[in-house]
């Protein structure tokens, strides 16, 4: 098997928009039937006048989203020790077919329990997809090209939720709710073909004490091993180093479509299951896991009221107040650039500036840009629905939001990534659990704090918070190094965190 790191970049390109398209309907779904949450109320409890208590009932329809949001964060604690264990491949395939059978099952319910239980298993199915693709691309990826590649899927992450919302919105004009199910299952169908017929195994193991890797039938896979690359020059060398034709040849295309290929790790399913947790003790993670549980998490609480919001100051129907995040969706398409290519340009100025050596806080300083735009989304956000200012205020808020979200979010998780790769999947675990969290938590608090603080006095909350919460960097951008070196021997940290030698990357 040739290292993925050798194979052709328009491959590799191919597979990174493969995996971001998947967590972006992964979203699409999760999100989009918010938007005519009064038309699915009305379907299963009634409408009024007949329904006294449609409003009541507009709370317990929230719960088909708000428990698949949370569901994508904790579902992900299932997924990671298999993800580990036996690779990407199997869990990609298994993870896609169950989302398009929740998602025909969600369409085709007829009664409250059985479109809630289909919504808590799509939640955790698509799950799968959120932590998959963070690791994917560092499978396959140089460190100097990785801020990029995964600003892409950050932006695939915001604009699910975006795209979702539009579209369905859109259907709603002239067809019944349901349809948005339907249109859901064929795009989630066609992108688990393409997962099937053409995502192959990534990891590969380029440390020698981590050389060999058991496949099913018991025997050993030899495995190329590829010098750490340190610097963002040696990277660059590797990377040119690819045309090497001494190295294994690229499996053919019958045998990359094999499910499972080896057990990857003999570390314990416990402790897989346990590092997520402890993880978030470390201060580089736990800051990393509030960053983006405080951009994320205040996009979810917009979007908990941002339809009776907008009906209400400026009398929008659902498809109107849905076709105001296309804002959303230039507002993430920019933060591509902003939270991938400038934090890389920033870390390589910084890392020519130390002799070539690079560290992982040297991207940092790149999020200065949303310690700005975060709080400024939220306000202009509040401040437009409270004082009925005209649409395009909120609007522009929805627009700063998704960009903050892209940005900060890529810059933050990146970090901890580049901290701990051999552990990256437990990372992603960790801050999409916790984001997953506050959003659920947020979901039902958002209404009941607007009605009692009014929309000034919340969303300015909220932006003092996320402001907050992106400048706290700043020790860790001056003491970062120290940090990482101290808090990795804590007793706990030494005991659940440090990984076993078969997890090396060689990086």
């Amino acid at each position: 098997m040739v290292d993925p790191l050798n194979w052709s970049k328009k491959y590799r390109m191919y597979i990174a928009i493969l995996v971001s398209t998947a967590i972006f309907f992964c979203n699409f779904l999760a999100a989009g039937p918010t938007v005519v949450i009064t038309e699915i109320t009305a379907d299963f409890f009634g409408a009024p006048p007949e329904n006294a208590n449609f409003v009541a009932d507009i709370s317990k329809t929230a719960y088909f989203f708000t428990t698949t949001a949370l569901m994508q964060g904790m579902g992900a604690l299932f997924w990671m020790p298999l993800i580990v264990k036996y690779g990407r491949r199997p869990v990609y395939i298994s993870s896609f077919v169950l989302y398009t059978g929740c998602a025909v099952w969600a369409g085709a319910s007829t009664t409250y329990s059985s479109e809630l239980a289909s919504r808590i298993i799509m939640g955790m199915a698509a799950g799968a997809a959120e932590v998959l693709a963070p690791l994917t691309i560092s499978d396959i990826f140089f460190l100097h090209e990785r801020g990029t590649i995964m600003a892409v899927y950050t932006c695939a992450l915001s604009t699910g939720v975006s795209g979702g919302i539009i579209i369905s919105g859109l259907i709603s004009i002239n067809y019944h709710w349901r349809v948005i199910y339907w249109v859901s299952t064929a795009l989630i169908g066609a992108c688990t073909l393409l997962v099937i017929l053409t995502f192959p195994e990534t990891i590969y193991r380029r440390d020698e004490s981590a050389a060999n890797v058991v496949t099913q039938d018991g025997t050993k896979e030899e495995v190329l091993k590829l010098k750490s690359t340190a610097t963002c020059n040696e990277a660059l060398d590797a990377e040119k180093s690819s045309t090497d034709n001494s190295g294994p040849k690229k499996r053919g295309y019958i045998a990359n479509l094999r499910i499972f290929s080896g057990v990857y790790t003999k570390e314990s399913t416990i402790k897989l299951f346990i590092r997520p947790i402890i993880l978030f003790t470390l201060p580089p993670v736990f800051w990393a896991t509030l960053a983006m549980a405080g951009t994320i998490g205040f996009l979810v609480a917009i979007t908990s009221n941002f339809a009776s919001a907008f009906a209400t100051a400026y009398n929008f129907q659902p498809w109107q107040s849905g076709l105001c995040f296309v804002a959303a969706l230039v507002g993430s398409f920019i933060g591509i650039f902003v939270g991938g290519h400038f934090s890389d340009w920033v870390a390589d100025i910084q890392t020519q500036r130390n002799d070539g050596i690079r560290e992982p806080e040297m991207r940092l300083p790149a999020i200065g840009v949303s310690v700005i735009t975060a709080p400024l989304a939220l306000v202009l956000y509040g401040v437009g629905i409270n004082n009925r200012l005209h649409w395009i205020c909120p609007t522009i808020g929805l627009a700063l939001i998704n960009f903050s979200i892209v940005q900060a979010t890529n810059v933050s998780l990146v970090y901890t990534i580049d901290s701990y790769r051999p552990v990256a999947g437990e990372i992603v675990v960790t801050q999409m659990g916790f984001k997953s969290a506050v959003g659920f938590l947020l979901s039902f608090y958002t209404n009941p704090w607007v009605q009692k603080s009014g929309y000034i006095s919340a969303y300015g909350a909220m932006a003092g918070i996320s402001g907050g919460l992106l400048i706290s960097c700043l020790p860790l951008y001056f003491f970062g190094h120290t940090i990482r070196a101290k808090s990795w021997a804590w007793r706990h940290i030494r005991m659940f965190v440090h990984w076993d030698d078969d997890r090396e990357v060689g990086e």
